[in-house]
């Protein structure tokens, strides 16, 4: 592709594919990359950890080979990824892709991470090392329970908006607090709303959920059986920190249950699909609600990322990519 593909535009497109888990927006969006000379840009949380290539179902090593896919396997579980420098990595993917001439296509079910890209983040200032470390060793002595506690008394606020068992928002919430001496909550609303600078469309899976949950059963027990259980026996041996997001991907800490002795393999495999079934049930929620108010121009399917959805969406795209809007 020429890097002058775009160049006619007042705003260079960009594709969002989201939907909720096994809705099946990698092969979608593969499909769409090959069709229309697209990079596909993770807009997974759990897709950007090397340690998950299984039980995060990232794209195949034959599907990444087949296009380009960034932002893929990019950490280590031990380090925590946060929307911001996700935000920041995707920014800059999406314009490399502009500068090659091809389409970028964010691709993800995590409503944070697409929602940063799209509303843009509250303009928290720097964090000095000094307040972020002491949060951090707060955080690892006392875990969750400490930071909310400590959260409760200097800013009740975010303590009411986040969930007690969420270690990584609450230790956010914290050091921003000590280190302005404001709540997240008021730098929150003062975020940048969604940049101008690209003419966006996104299309949302929203299939029923009898057949997606029977889907997700399926896939759960065929990745436990087929990696995912070596990748859970992996972090276990790392001894990693419980609060790492790595650590709560669905899935893990429930595989990591039977590893440890704690629960038979059929419980700890029924325990793990049916939180995904509640995971992919608050996607949905999710999704019905924020997309139209996130999206410049949205196409809802209720159903799978399908062959049968695929043509009507192409009509979509590529109505969007040869219409130009200022």
């Amino acid at each position: 592709m020429t890097a002058d593909r775009f160049a006619d535009r007042p705003r260079p497109p960009v594709l969002v594919i989201t939907g909720p888990t096994a809705s099946g927006k990698s092969g979608f969006a593969l499909a769409v990359a090959q069709a229309y000379a697209g990079t596909v840009i993770n807009a997974d949380s759990m897709q950007v950890y090397a340690d998950l290539r299984v039980l995060s179902d990232r794209p195949t090593p034959e599907a990444e080979a087949a296009v380009p896919h960034r932002l893929y396997g990019v950490l280590p579980a031990s380090e925590p990824c946060t929307a911001e420098r996700w935000r920041g990595w995707a920014l800059r993917e999406v314009d490399a892709a502009h500068a090659d001439g091809r389409l970028p296509i964010l691709v993800g079910g995590t409503g944070l991470y697409l929602r940063a890209f799209l509303q843009g983040l509250a303009p928290v200032p720097d964090i000095p090392d000094a307040i972020r470390g002491g949060v951090r060793e707060l955080q690892h002595a006392a875990g969750p329970p400490g930071l909310h506690r400590a959260l409760r008394r200097e800013d009740p606020a975010m303590a009411a908006r986040l969930n007690p068992d969420d270690g990584q928002r609450q230790a956010r919430a914290l050091e921003v607090i000590r280190a302005t001496g404001r709540s997240l909550a008021d730098w929150q609303a003062e975020a940048h709303p969604a940049s101008t600078a690209y003419d966006v469309l996104t299309l949302a899976a929203l299939p029923p959920r009898a057949p997606l949950y029977r889907k997700i059963d399926d896939r759960l027990a065929w990745m436990a059986e087929n990696g995912g259980l070596d990748e859970v026996r992996g972090l276990l041996d790392r001894d990693l920190p419980g609060d790492l997001p790595a650590m709560k991907a669905v899935g893990v800490p429930q595989l990591a249950r039977y590893l440890r002795g704690e629960a038979a393999y059929t419980d700890a495999l029924a325990t793990a699909q049916q939180a995904t079934r509640q995971f992919a049930k608050r996607q949905l929620t999710w999704l019905r609600t924020q997309t139209p108010k996130d999206a410049d121009k949205a196409a809802i399917v209720h159903a799978q990322f399908s062959k049968s959805a695929q043509a009507v969406l192409f009509n979509e795209i590529r109505e969007f990519i040869l219409t130009a809007q200022p």
